[in-house]
């Protein structure tokens, strides 16, 4: 993934809107790559800052994008073991099928 791209991801990150394949190539780039990672600092501040701000709310942009970082990585595992579980069930499936499709050929 290019930064290019990176940065037109970020505010599809910021209101949790890519899928898995995207989410998981841009939690990539932003791990490796400082320039995005400040980039996504910065967006995140203005569009959350801004908003804690007209509420009156204290704001630890540190801790709060550590915060939204952790729980993608959480959501990117939780999407990659469905994905597993989605896997396993379809050759169940295909399993039972066929074993059923065999005892009507033996009936």
């Amino acid at each position: 993934m290019t930064c290019k791209e990176a940065e037109k991801m970020i505010p599809l990150f910021l209101e949790d809107e890519l899928d898995t394949e995207d989410l998981h190539e841009f939690m990539e780039h932003i791990e490796k790559c400082g320039d995005c990672k400040e980039e996504l600092s910065i967006q995140f501040l203005v569009s959350e800052g801004l908003a804690r701000l007209e509420t009156g709310n204290v704001f630890d942009l540190q801790n709060e994008m550590k915060a939204q970082m952790d729980n993608a990585q959480h959501i990117l595992k939780v999407r990659e073991n469905m994905r597993w579980i989605l896997i396993m069930l379809e050759g169940l499936t295909v399993v039972l099928v066929i074993t059923l499709i065999a005892l009507l050929v033996l009936l």
